[in-house]
């Protein structure tokens, strides 16, 4: 396993609409692999394969945040909301490519979900509380959206602002 770099906020491939997998092979199988190493190292919850420069839909999660608990890691390969709670929650959400900035965020308070496993198997599953925010974060990656989107112009401007000087201060060394 290979933990990969993580694209920074604003990067032109943070903004494209990934293309499906085809098919699930062993390359496929390595980039998950990779994915939950490079997540669990930064550390995070979620990690979508955009932000590891690979245009693709595929994401990985585990939200189980307790250090006592077994790790619940997924990989989601295709993952598609089916279905939307009208309930609604507010989650103070951070992301791996727009380091050390947060915003709240609301978002359906429950969403149920279907993708492709490892196996090649569908699958489906409800999810709420952070399982459901990570979901749609991750999920929203796939299709181009940050969650700095879901703010207004003044506050998505100044976080951009402040990611372009990280990257600056970064490339300098």
């Amino acid at each position: 396993m290979t933990i990969r770099p993580i694209l920074i906020h604003p990067d032109p491939r943070l903004k494209k609409v990934t293309a499906p997998v085809a098919s699930i092979d062993d390359d496929l199988r390595r980039l998950a692999d990779d994915m939950l190493e490079t997540m669990y190292e930064a550390p995070g919850i979620g990690l979508a394969a955009p932000q590891v420069a690979v245009m693709r839909r595929v994401i990985v999660m585990d939200c189980q945040k307790d250090a006592e608990a077994t790790p619940e890691p997924m990989v989601l390969i295709n993952p598609e909301i089916i279905w939307s709670s009208e309930a609604t929650s507010v989650y103070d959400e951070g992301c791996l490519s727009i380091p050390e900035q947060y915003a709240e965020v609301t978002r359906p308070a429950e969403v149920e979900v279907a993708w492709l496993g490892l196996d090649g198997k569908p699958q489906r599953a409800r999810f709420d509380g952070l399982w459901a925010t990570c979901v749609q974060h991750e999920i929203d990656h796939l299709d181009g959206k940050l969650f700095i989107d879901c703010l207004g112009p003044l506050k998505r401007q100044m976080i951009t602002r402040k990611m372009q000087k990280l990257k600056r201060e970064m490339a300098r060394g």
